[in-house]
């Protein structure tokens, strides 16, 4: 598993590295553009919003989102990553810190339409995952969204099959989401199954 030094040195190569395990169809990166350009129609669908990007990384999707007239702010825990994001979008408010432990003291005094994470929670145990969630949802405007993409199955076998198919390739230091297992914690979350390695999480503030 990456650490923050790990994320910087990988920064600049990132997008491209995922981009072709993409287009492959290979674990642990298919279905990842999918996911992105269901997330972007589905905060745009909104017109211009005030959205939280949790883990953005280069700001693939985010600077979509901030073209797109939303208000951005963020977290992530790469300083290289926050460089590249900030000069994309030099409007967006983008801070520091690892989000298994804090959201940035800006951050929490703000309320959004959407808080988003993509290809972040994989990183965090299923505890720092949960505690993650609900502080994204305390973080949201009444009849707000968390969208959730990432590395995840629909339960344990939908992930056994897929570490059947890529055994060679399967990194054993993540740990993905299930959904019946977020939905015990989690009961009005709802799942998307994107590709074989992948889905997108929503759940709204009611």
């Amino acid at each position: 598993m990456l650490d923050a030094k790990g994320f910087d040195s990988w920064a600049y190569e990132y997008d491209e590295d995922v981009r072709k395990t993409d287009e492959r169809g290979d674990y642990p990166f298919a279905g990842y553009a999918k996911v992105l350009n269901r997330i972007e129609e589905t905060v745009l669908a909104n017109g211009a919003c005030d959205v939280f990007d949790a883990g953005f990384g280069t700001a693939v999707l985010t600077k979509r989102l901030y073209d797109g007239g939303c208000r951005i702010w963020g977290q992530d825990y790469s300083k290289t990553m926050i460089q590249i994001a900030q000069e994309k979008m030099p409007g967006a408010k983008l801070y520091g810190g690892d989000l298994s432990v804090s959201l940035a003291s800006p951050i929490l005094a703000q309320k959004y339409d959407f808080a988003i994470a993509t290809y972040a929670l994989h990183h965090f145990t299923l505890e720092q995952k949960c505690v993650l969630i609900r502080r994204l949802l305390l973080c949201l405007k009444p009849g707000g969204t968390v969208l959730l993409g990432d590395i995840a199955f629909a339960d344990a076998a939908d992930e056994a099959a897929c570490r059947a198919r890529f055994a060679d390739k399967w990194d054993d230091d993540e740990i993905y989401m299930h959904y019946d297992e977020m939905k015990q914690f989690f009961p009005s979350m709802t799942y998307e199954k994107i590709s074989h390695c992948c889905g997108l999480f929503t759940l709204k503030n009611i």
